[in-house]
Formats: structure tokens, sequence, C-alpha cells
């Protein structure tokens, strides 16, 4: 596959931080969830799942737009007083249905767009900001996004948690569900990938991005890469193709994400409970 150039043009760094960064919230919002069928719009204590992530966007102070190809959807999130923008069905990709949103509403390549999938309801809103901040702050990134210290083998080793490999200024070198970087000697004497003492780098990578309207422009023309089919792993795409993404540790945890039932029923216990788990 051709590799195709990345554009050359960049900001410089070295801008002063600025805690009051404008940005724009885009959750996408499918019906047709594999593991959960009708996901957005199944019960979580007394309201559908995608008012709850619509609720901690809002909460953050950005502009907030649900995007989906669904009308169930589109009429469930009107009739809650959401902003609604229809897509196309053929979407390969949250990040592709952003993009068609920036298109649609016009948004100037300088605003900052943070994607929030519609499956998080316990969602710090303080990540969604942290996150736009820290993209605004390094003006040669393309995207920015999260991390937060590894601190189990098991998770470790678990494909199902992606993890990051960052240069000395906090850009990303690699994204890979195997137990990057690998410590060979000490995971050699412990028989396996094991979780580091002081000073481990090992960091879970957590799914939240921020990106320019530009960027999402561009990105939409890029051919996928070999490395993101192998992994599975869609940011894979910006690398490969000479894009940066700039990693910080997120200053809270995660809230539980909702993929299965099990899932909905932990997530409907700790909403009870007042808890963020």
């Amino acid at each position: 596959m051709r590799r195709a150039a990345w554009p050359t043009t960049r900001r410089s760094e070295g801008v002063s931080p600025n805690p009051r960064v404008e940005f724009k919230v885009v959750i996408p919002a499918r019906f047709g969830a594999s593991r959960l069928p009708g996901k957005p719009l199944r019960e979580l204590a007394g309201w559908p799942l995608v008012r709850h992530v619509h609720a901690r966007a809002s909460e953050s102070g950005a502009e907030v737009v649900i995007a989906t190809d669904d009308a169930r959807i589109r009429d469930a999130c009107e009739g809650f007083g959401a902003v609604v923008c229809m897509t196309a069905a053929e979407h390969e990709s949250g990040t592709a249905r952003i993009a068609e949103v920036v298109a649609q509403r016009g948004w100037d390549d300088e605003a900052i767009v943070v994607n929030l999938q519609g499956d998080e309801p316990l969602v710090p809103p303080s990540l969604l900001r942290d996150v736009a901040t820290d993209l605004a702050n390094h003006p040669q990134a393309d995207m920015a996004t999260l991390v937060t210290p590894l601190d189990s083998g098991a998770d470790l080793a678990d494909p199902n948690v992606v993890k990051v490999v960052t240069d000395a200024a906090g850009y990303a070198l690699y994204f890979s569900r195997a137990p990057v970087p690998w410590d060979r000697d000490r995971f050699a004497a412990a028989g396996g990938p094991a979780v580091a003492g002081p000073g481990a780098t090992h960091q879970r990578h957590v799914g939240l991005y921020a990106y320019r309207a530009g960027f999402l422009r561009r990105y939409v023309t890029l051919a996928p890469s070999p490395l993101e089919a192998i992994e599975s792993l869609e940011q894979l795409r910006v690398l490969w193709h000479g894009g940066r993404i700039h990693v910080s540790t997120a200053a809270e945890v995660p809230g539980h994400g909702v993929d299965t039932e099990a899932d909905l029923e932990r997530v409907a216990t700790l909403l009870a409970s007042g808890g963020q788990g």
C-alpha cells in the first residue's frame, strides 16, 4: 500500500497552556450494535443510555451533537432536547461519522471536536475538557487522547485492553493490543507479562479523542493502513500516514462503559448508588 504524505505545514509548539478551551462534543450513536442491539435506546435508570451520555457531555460546557443514522435514535434524542445530526449509514467508524458532522455543520478547521462514544454514561465531564485542552496546548498534534497507568498483569496481557507507547514529548509511537513495551528481562523472569514496579511505563489507552475539524476533513481521505487492519485499531491509520497524536494521563478514572447486558446491569447499580466505577 502506498503511504500518503501527511501535510507538512504545522503550528509552532510552546504556546501557553489554555485552561478555558472552547470545544464541541460529538456522540456517535448506532442502533445496530452487535453485542447489544439498540444499545443507545436501552433503558438505564429511567433514561435511554444515550441520554446519560449526552448529560455527561453537556456538563463539560461544550456544544454537544449526537450523530446517528437511525430515525428511532433521532426521535428519542430530540425528545429530550438534544441536537441531532443525521449521517450516512455506511460509515465504518465513529471518526468518519464525526467527519460528516463537521462537513454538514461547516465547523472551522481550528474547531476542536471531542469524540465521545455513545456507550459511556459514566465518563467524568472533566476528561472531555482535559483532552480538548491537551490538544489546544499542543499545536503540532493532529489528535489528542488519554491514558491511565496499567496496574494489572492480567490487563497487560489482555488483548481487549489497548496499550500505548509514547516518546519523550508525550506523542504516541504505537498503540497495540499486545503488552508493549516488551520488558524482556523482567517478563522472562516472571514467565510472562507482569506489571512493573516503580518507574513502570505500561499505559492503558482510554478511547477518548480530540481532533481539529480540519484534521477530520483530511482523515477521511486517507486509506486504511495494514497496521490498523492487523490490530483493529483505527488510530494507527493516523500514525501510519505520519500524523501525530499527543497523549496525556487522565486526571480521573474513566467510568465503566456499556457493551453487554452485564455492563448495563452493572452501570445501573453504580448509578443507583451514586458511583462511577
